[in-house]
C-alpha cells in the first residue's frame, strides 16, 4: 500500500476524501488507501456525459503549448470548451475568459494546463466559486498543488492527459 501521494504513481485523484492511485501493473484499477477498489477515474468518467463542459485554463493559439493542442482536441471531438486565459481576447476563433468567474457556464470539469505556480492560485479561484471537478494535467502539478487538492476536498484528477482519457468519447 502507498505510504504517501508520491508513492501512488502516474496519476491519482481524490473522491470524498478518499485518496485513490491508479495502478497501472494492477489491470489499471484503481486503489484507496484502504485497499478497496473503486471506479476508474471518476473524473474521468465525466468525460462520458453529453451535457459535459471543459473549462481549458492556459487555452491559447501557441501551437506549441499543451493548451493550445488540449483546447483543439476536446473541441474536435464535440466538446464543450471553454478557453479561459487573461492574456488572449481569442483561442481558436473562440471568445476566451479572463477567469473562471467570467466564464457564461459552470463548468463540468476545469482543466488546468498552466504551470505549478499558476495552478495553485487556479485551484484558489476554483474552491473560492465552488468548482472542485478538477483535472490537473502533467506539468501543472507540484506537490504544493496535490496537497492543496488534498487538503481542500477536491474531486480530481492528476498527471493524467485529458486528450488520452477522452478518446473513448471519440471514438479514437
Amino acid at each position: 500500500m502507498a505510504e504517501s501521494l508520491e508513492d501512488l504513481g502516474p496519476a491519482s485523484q481524490r473522491l470524498g476524501g478518499v485518496v485513490i492511485a491508479v495502478t497501472y501493473g494492477d489491470g489499471g484499477m484503481i486503489w484507496t488507501t484502504e485497499g478497496v477498489k473503486a471506479d476508474m477515474n471518476d473524473i474521468a468518467t465525466l468525460l462520458h456525459r453529453d451535457d459535459t463542459t471543459v473549462a481549458v485554463i492556459g487555452a491559447t493559439d501557441d501551437s506549441s503549448k499543451y493548451g493550445s493542442v488540449i483546447y483543439r482536441d476536446l473541441k474536435r471531438k464535440g466538446f464543450e470548451v471553454y478557453p479561459v486565459n487573461p492574456g488572449r481576447d481569442t483561442v481558436d476563433g473562440d471568445t476566451a475568459y479572463s477567469g473562471l468567474d467570467a466564464l457564461p457556464v459552470v463548468p463540468t470539469i476545469v482543466n488546468i494546463v498552466v504551470p505549478p505556480a499558476a495552478t495553485l492560485d487556479v485551484l484558489k479561484k476554483a474552491k473560492a466559486i465552488g468548482l472542485t471537478n478538477v483535472w490537473v494535467q502533467p506539468g501543472a502539478e507540484s506537490p504544493e498543488v496535490m496537497a492543496y487538492l488534498n487538503e481542500h476536498d477536491f474531486n480530481y484528477l492528476a498527471n493524467a492527459c485529458i486528450m488520452v482519457q477522452s478518446r473513448v468519447r471519440a471514438g479514437a
